[in-house]
């Protein structure tokens, strides 16, 4: 098991942060964790705290976005490559249906019906 991102406040103005991934010596762990972590989004449910865990990533970026040097430019970045990353997950979603597959996505904090198995 591996430490994507840990942040801990140990005070009002006291947080850190800690991983297991080191971006420098390898870029390519920065879109293996976004592609692993969108398809887990995606494919199963969190233990039932989606909506908190989902509330904190958020929270992290517009504390990113707040202190970047470019704001315009990282939330230009951030659109092309989520939008790139959506149509790659939609055409292979497409492509599992059509090989007879059947996927139900769930929003966070949804659960499946008792009656599905």
């Amino acid at each position: 098991m591996k430490k994507i991102l840990e942040v801990l406040q140990y005070g009002d103005l006291d947080i850190r942060f800690n991983t297991d991934f080191n971006p420098v010596k390898n870029p390519n762990v920065i879109p293996d964790v976004i592609s692993r972590t969108a398809f887990a989004m995606l494919t199963r449910l969190w233990g039932g705290n989606e909506q908190a865990v989902l509330a904190m990533i958020r929270a992290l970026a517009i504390a990113d976005l707040a202190v970047c040097v470019n704001r315009k430019e990282m939330i230009r970045n951030f659109d092309e490559d989520s939008a790139a990353l959506a149509r790659s997950f939609l055409e292979a979603k497409r492509e599992y249906e059509k090989n007879g597959g059947r996927m139900t996505i769930f929003p966070p904090g949804m659960n499946p019906s008792s009656a599905r198995n």
